[in-house]
């Protein structure tokens, strides 16, 4: 199944001189779906629902090139994920054509110190506010921070968008990148938080709980260990799928 992660990623590859190769990940044929060895491939796991909120990915040059970033588990899970190369000197049109739709109501996902103050929001605007019929859409940067300080910096057609504050209430459970810093998280868990102030409580506990699965089939390839198909991380997605079929 492509989504806009994976045409994303096919574009660049596209436009690459030389192959990708991922610093310290394995090196062996990759499942087209999910990026992993064929075997450990979770293609068959994948879950996906309706949702009301959106998701637009910023993603810098070499992140939908990346085996490990977790963009690609937001645009498995919400349908209506959106993805765009980020450059500072040109813009998709198709970028400002949706934050222009008018059944979106755009928030740009970035710590509040970074923005002016009267753009700061905490919360999403419930339906049935000032705009009733839009739907959020939350735009995510997805890059290393200091790759996102930069694009939240030199993105002028973001400006005029209110920021959306986060304030988790935990530490990030990521494992498979290390910032030095347990108060940044990775895309699919700011991904989830989103979807918790949208109040998509089935979107929040499913991206968590596919992450967990992503990072244990990440880790145990990386590792050629085999997958424990009845562990803590399986269980809980499969849990979760028979509560929405329940």
């Amino acid at each position: 199944m492509s989504h806009a992660v994976s045409l994303l990623r096919a574009a660049r590859l596209a436009r690459s001189a030389k192959p990708f190769l991922a610093r310290g990940g394995f090196k062996r044929e990759r499942c087209a779906g999910c990026r992993l060895v064929p075997s450990h491939c979770m293609c068959s796991l994948r879950p996906s629902m309706a949702t009301r909120a959106g998701v637009c990915l910023l993603m810098a040059d070499i992140e939908p090139l990346k085996p490990s970033n977790t963009g690609w588990l937001i645009a498995d899970v919400v349908p209506d994920t959106f993805a765009f190369g980020w450059a500072r000197t040109e813009t998709d049109p198709a970028l400002l054509a949706l934050l222009a739709d008018p059944q979106w109501q755009p928030y740009v996902v970035f710590p509040g110190q970074y923005a002016a103050p009267e753009r700061v929001v905490r919360q999403v605007e419930a339906a049935g506010g000032s705009t009733p019929h839009k739907r959020p859409l939350f735009i995510l940067l997805d890059a290393t921070w200091t790759e996102a300080r930069k694009m939240f910096r030199r993105s002028p057609y973001l400006d005029r968008l209110p920021v959306l504050s986060l304030e988790p209430d935990c530490a990030s459970s990521y494992q498979l990148r290390h910032s030095g810093r347990n108060d940044h998280f990775c895309t699919s868990e700011v991904a989830a938080l989103c979807m918790r102030l949208a109040g998509e409580d089935a979107a929040e506990r499913t991206l968590e709980a596919w992450l967990a699965v992503f990072t244990h089939h990440y880790q145990r390839a990386k590792a050629q260990q085999p997958i424990v198909w009845d562990g803590a991380p399986h269980r809980r997605l499969h849990d979760l799928r028979d509560l929405r079929l329940g």
